[in-house]
């Protein structure tokens, strides 16, 4: 069995104290918690709603934002392999040709 170190750190959310047990660093922590704060906040300050309310359309705009990043993530990474594919062929046919040119100059 992995021995995980969990660090309990408590943070406010929404004006509600939570204790969050997570292997992270409690800076880490701290920074994700804030960050959902300000979102919560924030829909509860422009539409009105309740805390409730407000923290599911929090998890559902994070979720977006998560889908949207890995999307685009993944995009990446075929573009990467692309060009590490192309950077790969043309190393091999800088090869054949220095093989080519030391070949014509009788080497």
């Amino acid at each position: 069995m992995e021995n995980h170190i969990e660090n309990r750190v408590v943070v406010t959310i929404g004006g509600r104290d939570y204790t969050i047990l997570a292997e992270e660093g409690e800076q880490y922590i701290h920074k994700v918690a804030k960050h959902v704060d300000e979102k919560v906040q924030q829909m509860i300050n422009e539409a009105h709603l309740s805390l409730t309310d407000a923290a599911v359309l929090t998890a559902m705009n994070l979720a977006d934002d998560y889908f949207k990043t890995e999307s685009i993530s993944e995009n990446l990474r075929g573009q990467l392999k692309e060009y590490l594919e192309e950077a790969s062929r043309t190393k091999m046919e800088l090869s054949e040709t220095k093989r080519a040119l030391s070949k014509l100059q009788g080497k």
